[in-house]
């Protein structure tokens, strides 16, 4: 069990958007809601009538809900010697190594800095469509694209 673990790589699932997005509509939101409210005789009057103040207050509610959600569901990626897993809260889909019939690495373009736009496409023998991971997406990007470079080369040399 040690050596099981000594050899499982984890890699989660970034929530920094969810994040980001979330603080960047609250800011809009107070914003707006400071532009927009009126300053009566030195006091400030919030005007509750205006639709487009309800209109953030939902954008920021659906927003902080998917952060929640997204913390709460722990999605994570597990790689072990013999196979890939795709790990939630709620379910674990297990992908043998020994299924792969392919494995495509996109290239990195020479205007990308971080690789965003790179994918792993994994074409699975008993699956019509492949498997598709953005590096990108998940903490360690570099290290995940080199695992599976390494699981590509395994699988070609035998």
């Amino acid at each position: 069990m040690n050596t099981e673990a000594k050899n499982k790589k984890i890699f989660r699932y970034k929530v920094s958007f969810y994040y980001q997005s979330t603080i960047i509509y609250l800011i809009v939101f107070i914003l707006y809601l400071l532009i927009r409210g009126e300053f009566v005789e030195d006091s400030f009057k919030l005007i509750t009538r205006d639709p487009i103040i309800y209109f953030f207050g939902i954008i920021v509610l659906i927003s902080l809900i998917a952060l929640l959600f997204n913390i709460f569901k722990n999605m994570h990626l597990e790689i072990t010697e013999d196979s890939l897993s795709f790990v939630d809260r709620f379910k674990t889909r297990d992908f043998k190594i020994d299924q792969f019939a392919k494995i495509r690495i996109t290239k990195l373009k020479s205007d990308e800095k971080n690789g965003a736009f790179r994918l792993i496409r994994v074409k699975l023998k008993n699956r019509k469509r492949p498997l598709v991971l953005r590096p990108y997406d998940y903490e360690n990007g570099k290290d995940l694209t080199k695992t599976i470079a390494d699981i590509k080369e395994k699988l070609e040399n035998n």
